[in-house]
């Protein structure tokens, strides 16, 4: 089954929010629609940057599953861009 990670940059966080919750939030985000197989929280460029690592059978539930991540983190926190890449061989392709 192809392997697709969702990256997200994360800004400030809405009050009252844990920000050790912020990880495992977008996985079970994720994990409502798909397996995850692994989540991190990266800073990159001096940018918080949240991925979460999951199996879909295809492109476009992988983007479902993308877009109900995102859209749940929003209520977490405010987010920069985000973009869904899928593992074909042993490189990363960006999907959306």
């Amino acid at each position: 089954m192809p392997s697709f990670r969702v990256i997200v940059a994360v800004g400030r966080l809405r009050p009252g929010v844990d920000p050790r919750s912020i990880e495992p939030a977008a996985a079970d985000a994720a994990r409502e629609l798909a397996v995850v197989e692994a989540s991190s929280v990266d800073v990159v460029a001096g940018e918080a940057r949240l991925t979460v690592r999951f199996t879909e059978d295809t492109e476009g539930s992988a983007l479902r599953v993308a877009e109900h991540t995102v859209a749940y983190l929003r209520t977490l926190a405010e987010l920069g861009g985000w973009r869904l890449t899928e593992r074909v061989g042993g490189r990363w392709f960006r999907r959306a």
